[in-house]
């Protein structure tokens, strides 16, 4: 446990050398990093991998407002001095890559490198997110039910094990359909769960333990988690400064070809531009062939490769 930015976050953590920060996304903990520990330790980096605020061991605000992404930034640059660091790489995977990107954006003078897996370096909007979602999916986009207040807490919750089954099956590469052009939306009068088919077997590179740690990480609930997404448009407001700027970090951006979230809309074609639109990204956006959203999970010897050349690559 360490005390930063004024919570208490768990971490998870390997090796010595220079530091490099593992950052989960939704529905996750620390657990999602368990390939990448071993191998980035052995190529000689100090791995860290915290539970988020909201998550697993770390504190969970009851402040819906201290979700923010300046409190998410924060911590992650007030876990680097904790641990007795002035800079390291950062590495986020899904809402931990958000973060990611930011940390690099808010603080470059912190961050020595910035990789991003399945989310897209940020290129802020001209509108608020939740209203733009709302028109065009007729409030049915899960970023939509997500900001109803305790539905889909509740709806998760009710049986947690099963919940986080679907959701790793649904989003995989092994899912029929995957993400080639799906987009994830909620009937209103059944939830989001009532629409993923519960596996009777288990991806193959999910197992029962990993199951197991993940329940065992919910265990306070998924409000702490969804509170990230009823902060989206806060997030969209409170970056008004940083409209038109770019990471100027080195930067690595990965993505699974079945992935959902590169099929959000616009997503396809900032990935196109992301080459010339990024000054100092490392090589062209990688995609994983059959790869769904679990990008670290699904692909681990692809990602740690061109992770470890990736840190070898940074100044």
């Amino acid at each position: 446990m360490v005390e930063v930015n004024g919570i208490r976050l768990h971490i998870a953590e390997q090796g010595d050398g220079p530091l490099v920060v593992l950052l989960h996304g939704f529905p996750e903990s620390w657990h999602s990093w368990h390939h990448q520990f071993g191998p980035l330790a052995a190529a000689g980096y100090r791995v860290v991998a915290p539970d988020q605020r909201g998550y697993g061991g770390s504190d969970h605000p009851d402040d819906v407002e201290a979700y923010t992404i300046f409190h998410l930034v924060g911590d992650v640059v007030g876990l680097i001095r904790a641990l007795g660091e002035e800079t390291a790489y950062v590495v986020g995977h899904d809402w931990g890559a958000p973060v990611a990107w930011h940390t690099a954006l808010f603080r470059p003078d912190v961050v020595r490198g910035v990789a991003g897996l399945s989310v897209p370096p940020p290129f802020r909007g001209s509108q608020p997110p939740l209203p733009a979602m709302e028109k065009m999916f007729d409030g049915r986009f899960y970023w939509n039910y997500f900001n109803r207040p305790g539905v889909a807490d509740a709806e998760f919750a009710a049986d947690t094990r099963t919940s986080l089954r679907k959701f790793f099956t649904w989003a995989s590469g092994d899912a029929p359909g995957g993400g080639e052009g799906t987009q994830p939306l909620v009937d209103p009068e059944r939830g989001w769960l009532a629409t993923m088919p519960d596996p009777e077997v288990l991806p193959e590179w999910f197992s029962e333990a990993d199951l197991d740690a993940l329940t065992e990480s919910f265990a306070k609930g998924f409000t702490g988690a969804l509170n990230w997404y009823r902060n989206l448009d806060r997030n969209w407001e409170l970056t008004a400064p940083w409209q038109g700027a770019v990471v100027s970090r080195p930067a690595l951006y990965v993505y699974g070809e079945r992935d959902v979230v590169p099929a959000f809309p616009g997503t396809p074609e900032l990935i196109r531009r992301l080459p010339a639109l990024m000054p100092n990204l490392v090589r062209a956006p990688l995609e994983l062939a059959g790869c769904g959203h679990w990008t670290q999970q699904e692909r681990p010897d692809e990602v740690n490769a061109a992770l470890i050349d990736f840190l070898a690559a940074c100044p």
